[in-house]
């Protein structure tokens, strides 16, 4: 599983011009399943979406989490996140999960940010073709294993 975050001042996600997902300041979260994800991989992304210090304390240092600001998480599944770059000049999807195991896999992490989170989390819609807009603030985007 990996995730790519960007702070933001907000973002949305739409489906068929209908926004189905949106937040203010806080995260979002591009994800990627790969096979054999499992509970322990999900919970330990669920722990780094919510505790990584991004957000800047009084002395103006990336020193808060998303936890400690109660901002919002946008997650959105993105299996192209997985894809296998390293050859050629197309990507290969083989290193992404199969739909049916990256749903789960992602509904599980969406379910865990949700108990975990006091603040807002949002989705986009698995599998539809998704319009995303952000403002990222800073800009700060990093790359997330477990």
């Amino acid at each position: 599983m990996l995730s790519l975050i960007q702070r933001v001042t907000r973002a949305s996600v739409a489906v068929d011009d209908t926004v189905v997902g949106a937040i203010d300041t806080g995260l979002l979260a591009l994800v990627g399943v790969e096979p054999g994800d499992g509970e322990a991989q999900i919970a330990r992304m669920a722990d780094r979406l919510l505790g990584y210090r991004v957000f800047a304390d009084e002395a103006g240092r990336m020193n808060r989490s998303l936890a400690d600001t109660n901002g919002g998480l946008l997650l959105v599944s993105q299996f192209t996140l997985a894809a296998d770059t390293r050859s050629g000049m197309r990507p290969s999807f083989t290193t992404a999960a199969p739909p049916a195991e990256a749903e789960r896999g992602f509904n599980r992490l969406v379910d865990i940010c949700r108990e975990k989170h006091a603040g807002r989390v949002e989705t986009g819609r698995f599998g539809a073709h998704m319009v995303i807009s952000l403002v990222n603030d800073g800009p700060v985007t990093f790359l997330l294993r477990p």
